[in-house]
């Protein structure tokens, strides 16, 4: 039997891994959606380009295996961009250390969706087929909550019988069951601009008033609730001696539950200001619905530990806050997230994959595949 390496899919990596692909780098986005449809069209596989509606935003990139046609199968989830600006390979370059390997999207999600290509070319170099087809979508704006790629995302998981997600294990390589919603709001305040020395008291400050809107908005994370909002962004102002006529927020939201969900919602887009000289503005929306546990994901999570337990290695799931594509369809289709390798540091300099993760990672991939009917 054929069989892709662990130094093959280092090397693979390597290559995702050492093009730069913030969401915002569009051409460096295209450039490895380019790499990545060759690489399957190499083996016989149909890949199509799927352009974004959005142009802040590259394209999308729909692969189908060679046999199953268009009945439903199994769609594998995957991202290509990242959160490192370009220019991080010069602070994190891909390298190796001990079991770790070091860099920008190694472990969100370049790893995972890398593991998804070595099983298939696996089943392909073997001249092997599965019992159903077997779909993969490699968005380009995950990292930026999925806005361009969701209808693409839930057309095509309507048409599958089981979606594979794969982002990062979780605690040691344990996959993901559950998922926390999330929800996304920008926040601005408008205010009257003044010299600060000689006519303070004519102005009206946009940021004084967001500060009061902030503290009063992150007052009402609730860790018993799984419900928290952090302001992760800020803008605003002009020089230090004029009063701040402009202030705006980026508002992340976390829930357990779409009642929490909508009840933030509304009070979002409810939010007065608290001096009646500075307006506010309120867009966004509730981004990702929550995803949890049912009988069609526990039933695809035991297939997953059964196939772990044969391949060597035990296999427990989590349930996780941060949110996935996986998200948009968990209710409808049996969903397992988590499906990529093991690791940690997403969205720091310290991001890495554990290298004994690859091949039970990808065996794991593999036997999913051959086995879901």
């Amino acid at each position: 039997m054929i069989e892709i390496t662990e130094k093959d899919m280092l090397e693979g990596i390597r290559s995702w891994v050492e093009v730069e692909s913030q969401t915002a780098n569009i051409n460096g986005v295209n450039q490895l959606m380019t790499m990545v449809a060759e690489a399957y069209e190499e083996i016989g596989a149909k890949a199509e380009r799927v352009p974004a509606k959005n142009k802040a935003v590259s394209d999308h990139l729909s692969v189908s295996s060679n046999w199953g046609g268009d009945e439903p199968g199994i769609l594998v989830l995957s991202h290509l961009d990242t959160v490192h600006p370009s220019g991080t390979l010069d602070k994190l370059p891909f390298s190796i250390d001990g079991d770790r390997a070091y860099g920008p999207g190694t472990y969100d999600m370049k790893g995972g969706a890398y593991i998804a290509y070595a099983a298939y070319s696996e089943i392909v170099r073997n001249r092997k087929t599965t019992p159903l087809p077997i779909r993969f979508l490699y968005v380009s704006d995950e990292e930026t909550g999925s806005t361009d790629s969701r209808p693409l995302i839930e057309e095509t998981g309507r048409n599958s019988k089981y979606i594979l997600v794969t982002e990062g294990a979780r605690e040691g390589g344990k996959v993901v069951t559950a998922r926390n919603g999330a929800s996304r709001y920008f926040i601005t305040t408008h205010g009257t601009p003044a010299h600060s020395g000689s006519r303070h008291r004519f102005g009206h400050s946009a940021i004084k008033e967001m500060a009061y809107q902030i503290l009063a908005l992150e007052a009402l994370t609730d860790y018993d609730r799984q419900l928290t909002l952090n302001v992760g962004e800020i803008e605003g102002g002009t020089t230090a001696n004029t009063i701040p006529s402009f202030c705006k927020i980026h508002l992340d939201i976390r829930h357990a539950s779409m009642k929490d969900a909508e009840q933030m919602d509304a009070h979002i887009k409810s939010l007065k200001s608290i001096n009646p000289e500075v307006s506010i503005s309120v867009t966004g929306q509730i981004n990702r619905p929550p995803f949890k546990k049912n009988p069609g994901i526990e039933g695809l999570f035991k297939r997953a530990q059964d196939l772990a337990k044969e391949i060597g290695f035990t296999l427990e799931d989590v349930k996780t806050g941060g949110g996935s594509d996986g998200n948009f369809l968990a209710e409808e289709v049996p969903t397992l997230d988590g499906l990529g390798v093991d690791g940690g540091g997403a969205h720091t300099l310290e991001e890495h994959l554990k290298i004994s993760s690859l091949v039970p990672r990808k065996t794991l991939m593999r036997r999913l595949f051959e086995t879901l009917t």
